[in-house]
């Protein structure tokens, strides 16, 4: 049975409370996407949530992200690359999956780590892709995109990554590890994101690029795009997500392809 609590997880008391009676705890939440938030609430949280699973022998699956591997290895991201972060919150990122990394390396925790690359989904109104493409298109605007669209990039259907992580949090075998989430294979461009997106929605398909120096000089004036000027090394080389020990484990799984994926976005508006 699922139990629904509002609640500040940086408060130990309440996370405390949220965690108790569970037979697995999903730590799934999002921060505002501000690197100083990061710093001052990950930290604190995820040490919140690991103190209250081992006080209540609850399993813990934490949701994360790619920022903390090194960027030489963008062409091919496993579980086995290298952590090395070269961004504000990427460092967050490596520091805390450190932290639960200790946890089960010590036997003091049964937790894993499921990774996502970046997403995109029906009603996922606060991802880039929604802002910069899907909006921008729907409006007969230019799409924007921001980095280099003649390079690939490979995004995880949000649904496909809920189901995974539910999967993975019911199998016993898949604890103590760290796993990236079923994520589509093809290796779309930036242009063929936005040429999908137009034709759902029979629309030009025009889009303006804006390069990582762009991004940085309009991020002295517009907050998203300073924060997302932190992480554009990703959107400007070529970006492979692999899931292939998913998909391994898991051979039925139906991952959504990027055509569907962008017909379903369409369809929710």
């Amino acid at each position: 049975m699922d139990e629904l609590m509002q609640g500040n997880l940086m408060d130990k008391q309440f996370t405390e409370r949220a965690v108790k009676g569970s037979s697995v705890a999903y730590l799934t939440v999002g921060l505002e996407y501000k690197s100083k938030v990061w710093k001052e609430q990950w930290p604190i949280i995820m040490q919140n949530v690991i103190d209250a699973c081992k006080k209540h022998s609850v399993k813990l699956v934490f949701f994360d992200n790619a920022y903390m591997y090194d960027p030489d290895h963008l062409e091919n991201l496993t579980e086995e690359t290298p952590v090395r972060p070269v961004s504000k919150k990427g460092k967050v990122r490596a520091e805390i999956a450190q932290n639960l990394l200790s946890e089960i390396q010590s036997e003091n925790i049964e937790a894993m780590i499921v990774r996502s690359s970046d997403f995109y989904g029906p009603n996922i109104r606060n991802s880039v892709m929604f802002e910069t493409v899907f909006l921008k298109l729907k409006e007969g605007k230019p799409a924007i995109w921001v980095g280099d669209p003649s390079t690939y990039h490979m995004m995880t259907y949000s649904p496909d990554a809920a189901k995974g992580t539910a999967l993975l949090g019911n199998t016993p075998d898949a604890y103590q590890q760290v796993w990236h989430l079923p994520t589509a294979q093809e290796k779309v461009t930036g242009k063929q994101w936005v040429e999908m997106f137009a034709k759902e929605l029979g629309k030009p398909a025009k889009f303006k690029a804006v390069p990582g120096k762009m991004v940085k000089l309009i991020g002295l004036f517009v907050s998203l795009f300073k924060e997302l000027s932190d992480v554009m090394y990703q959107n400007e080389r070529n970006y492979f997500f692999n899931c292939n020990k998913f998909m391994n484990r898991f051979p039925d799984f139906r991952i959504t392809s990027p055509e569907e994926g962008v017909r379903e976005v369409v369809k929710a508006g």
